[in-house]
């Protein structure tokens, strides 16, 4: 009453409410000194309870039907120290279920005893265990008529295993563990069936690199040999293929795991250390094979979509991919080769009209780079594309979204039921019963058909595969829902009251985007992409460089590289750097300085080819950086073509003119016919000289050859002058007392003289002959050509 009046405002003084206040506290202590002890004592109380674990190995049938035995495996294990005495494991039914969210809630806590485990079945229908002892796991086996269970009516039960039993410190009867999950009742036809589309997806990690044999094959080379491992038997991509066959499912595959398949199958190396390889074994060749016809087999009359080759990584290029030039086109790029891939290798035609983001999580920028290469589909999931209105049912799984988009929305609690850790049994019988609980609750909501679509993890273990096969099998022979392929899914009629609202990009979940592709990663396969259009542009053949290159560039952008950053930037530098080194196979050779006499003089230069395939549409420039000093054709720089064949250099003469003597610096650039530069420039020296060894050698062989004619004509000058003196001697002896004759020799007529004289006179054998030209004053001409 007093604090009443202070609540309405009476006045007490200080003293009076404190007085108030520790007399409540002092009459509380009592009932807080009972709880802290009803607390401690509630773990004691508790422990016997989580003292044996039981875990439920197998239920079958998972959806019995009327007449059928419902058997139960599993074991019972004592955790405690003490023994558990007349111990016995029996069946407990509980309530019906009537929400999808009673079935969550016991999904969360299956061992948990709280709301009660149900009524024990009973009489013999249990198994009795005289003791169990620590640490000791105790098989069981129990088998009950269905009409046993007292099943009232159709929908979903609690249905558990429990063991009961006494311990030293509790010696009466208790439950001492229990598991529980859900027994599907629906005996007889439903009023109305669901339509459960169920999407099968055969995606892997990348395998292939870019990297391929020189020889007309071009074998592959494989980052490793895991592929080989999961289409062996008993692998995972083995088992997908072998538990699809037998289902009605929609076959979801990435063509990049068809076309590594088919290489494997036709001869392929694996990458060692280094730049080196290994051949493959040729019994994962007659494997892969095998698992190609299987494949075939199993799809065929089946609906398969085909993912863009590579299985793009949707959300990294809408958050980050597209503030990089040309990423988009990658996509379309490998959304044009999809459908040939699969068409080639498994001889049926995909439907390519479906995108499929990470987990279904989409927001705008997504939708529009998921429809940017032609998809007008888009697998989203219900906890993304979550409904606002308050429906208590769940709605079909097709919603137009505007644009001439549809979303396919898949429903998150089916698509998400075999997560986990299914290696074992009780986990896997589990999430088998709580998948098929969970559908009997969606087709129980209205009596409306809706069609609904489950969409699984991208690339489900060989455990969660049989967990899911083992599910489908019993939903597909079960009496609440029907098969239908992903189309057909995507062309029903949609909810008008469900949601069509695409969430914010701000609403795309945190830990997604942390494992997102970095800018960066884009960069480089933009850069990439660059040097590749700038390759291709010179080879006779392009195929053989443009296919594997442009297929491992749609690789560089894959899903399977979400949570392994590391790895994916190694392969995209792997990609990057073996195509330098392919383009680096045609490059120019080095030149050390060239030395040039006289006026003009013509340069070689080689050009090397080390490709396997020749190439052409390269023209090489020669550039002189002083022209006024020396000049390339006549000009600053000149071009000329190149075509080279496979494993051969060819040499590429330019002609120079010199106007001045000194060192020049020259540069030699291969260039492409758009006029990109290509490969590394050679950069080298001229020296320009006038007069070189060579030329003093040659004048000082002419000086030599002029000395030795003077000396010629010396000498015979000097016979000529001692046979004439001879001959006059002889005349005076012959003529002594004659009359002298008036005038000299050269005055006498020539018929009188003893020899010829003036212009006729011909020229005596003795005279040499000039071996000279006449000497001119004009300047040299320019025809001093040296090749080198």
């Amino acid at each position: 009453m007093a604090e009443a009046a202070d609540f309405q405002g009476t006045s007490a003084s200080p003293a009076r409410r404190w007085l108030r206040r520790t007399g409540a506290l002092l009459a509380g202590a009592p009932l807080v000194a009972g709880l802290l002890q009803f607390s401690t004592a509630s773990p004691a109380q508790a422990a016997p309870s989580d003292s044996v674990s039981v875990s439920l190995d197998s239920l079958s049938p998972s959806a019995p039907t009327d007449g059928d035995t419902v058997t139960v495996t599993g074991t019972v294990t004592n955790n405690g120290r003490q023994t558990v005495t007349g111990a016995h494991v029996g069946l407990r039914v509980g309530p019906l279920l009537n929400t999808r969210s009673a079935v969550d809630a016991i999904a969360r806590h299956p061992r948990s005893t709280q709301g009660g485990t149900g009524t024990e079945v009973g009489g013999k229908y249990t198994e009795k265990f005289p003791k169990l002892i620590p640490g000791i796991a105790e098989h069981f086996s129990i088998s009950v008529p269905v009409d046993k269970l007292d099943l009232k009516g159709d929908g979903v039960y609690t249905f558990g295993v429990a063991v009961s039993g006494q311990t030293p410190a509790r010696p009466w009867d208790q439950v001492l563990g229990v598991e529980r999950t859900f027994l599907p009742w629906q005996p007889s036809d439903a009023d109305t069936t669901t339509k459960t589309t169920f999407l099968w997806p055969l995606i892997s990690s990348v395998h292939m690199t870019a990297r391929t044999g020189a020889g007309e094959s071009q074998t592959p080379v494989f980052r490793n040999d895991e592929l080989a491992e999961e289409i062996a038997p008993g692998g995972r991509l083995a088992q997908m293929v072998e538990l699809g066959k037998d289902l009605d499912i929609t076959w979801v595959i990435d063509p990049d795991l068809l076309a590594s398949v088919e290489a494997m199958a036709k001869g392929y190396r694996i990458d060692a250390s280094g730049d080196t390889s290994t051949p493959g074994p040729r019994e994962h060749q007659e494997i892969a094979r095998q698992w190609l016809a299987d494949l075939q087999k199993a799809v065929t009359g089946e609906e398969v979509v085909a993912l863009p080759f590579g299985d793009p990584d949707l959300a990294s290029l809408a958050h980050t991919g597209t503030r990089v030039s040309g990423s988009l086109s990658h996509l379309k790029d490998a959304t044009d080769v999809a459908a040939l891939t699969v068409k080639t290798v498994l001889h049926v035609t995909p439907s390519t009209e479906f995108a499929w983001p990470v987990e279904g999580a989409v927001d705008p920028s997504i939708m529009k780079v998921a429809t940017s290469a032609g998809a007008d589909r888009v697998i989203a999931r219900s906890d993304s594309l979550r409904e606002s209105s308050g429906l208590s049912y769940t709605p079909s799984a097709a919603r137009p979204v505007g644009g001439g988009t549809t979303a396919v929305v898949a429903d998150a609690r089916l698509s998400t039921a075999f997560e986990g850790d299914l290696t074992r049994a009780d986990t896997s019988t589990l999430a088998v019963q709580e998948f098929l609980a969970q559908s009997l609750e969606v087709n129980a909501q209205t009596d409306k058909q809706r069609s609904i679509v489950v969409a699984p993890q991208r690339t489900p273990t060989a455990s969660q595969a049989q967990a899911m096969a083992t599910a489908l099998t019993a939903l597909q022979s079960g009496t609440w829902s029907e098969a239908q392929d992903l189309s057909a899914a995507a062309k029903a009629k949609p909810d008008p009251n469900a949601t069509t609202r695409i969430p914010s990009t701000s609403a795309y979940p945190s830990s997604l985007r942390r494992q997102e592709l970095p800018k960066s990663a884009f960069e480089q396969i933009a850069r990439t992409q660059d040097k590749l259009d700038n390759f291709q542009v010179i080879l006779t053949d392009q195929s053989r460089v443009v296919t594997p290159f442009g297929r491992a560039i749609n690789r560089g952008m894959s899903t399977s590289w979400r949570g392994h950053r590391a790895d994916g930037n190694s392969f995209r530098s792997g990609v990057e750097g073996w195509l330098d080194d392919l383009a680096d196979q045609v490059k120019l050779i080095d030149k050390s300085e060239t030395k040039l006499s006289g006026r003009s003089a013509t340069i070689p230069v080689t050009v090397q080819n080390n490709l396997v395939q020749p190439v052409g549409h390269l023209s090489l420039r020669l550039t002189s950086t002083m022209p006024t000093r020396l000049k390339i054709g006549g000009k600053a720089y000149y071009e000329q073509s190149v075509d080279v064949s496979g494993g051969h250099s060819q040499s590429v003469k330019f002609t120079t003119s010199a106007n001045a003597n000194g060192r020049v610096g020259v540069i030699a650039q291969l260039y492409t016919e758009d006029g990109q530069e290509y490969g590394d420039p050679v950069t080298f020296d001229v020296k320009v000289t006038e007069v070189t060894p060579t030329v003093m050698l040659v004048i000082g062989g002419g000086v030599l050859l002029l000395v030795l004619a003077g000396f010629r004509m010396y000498t015979q000058r000097k016979r000529a002058a001692a046979r004439q003196a001879e001959q006059e001697g002889t005349a005076e002896e012959g003529t002594e007392g004659a009359p002298e004759q008036p005038g000299t020799p050269e005055d006498r007529p020539a018929a009188e003289s003893g020899s010829p004289s003036g212009e006729d006179a011909p020229d005596q054998p003795s005279d040499p002959s000039p071996d000279t030209a006449p000497e001119s004053a004009d300047p040299s001409g320019t025809g001093e050509r040296v090749d080198r």
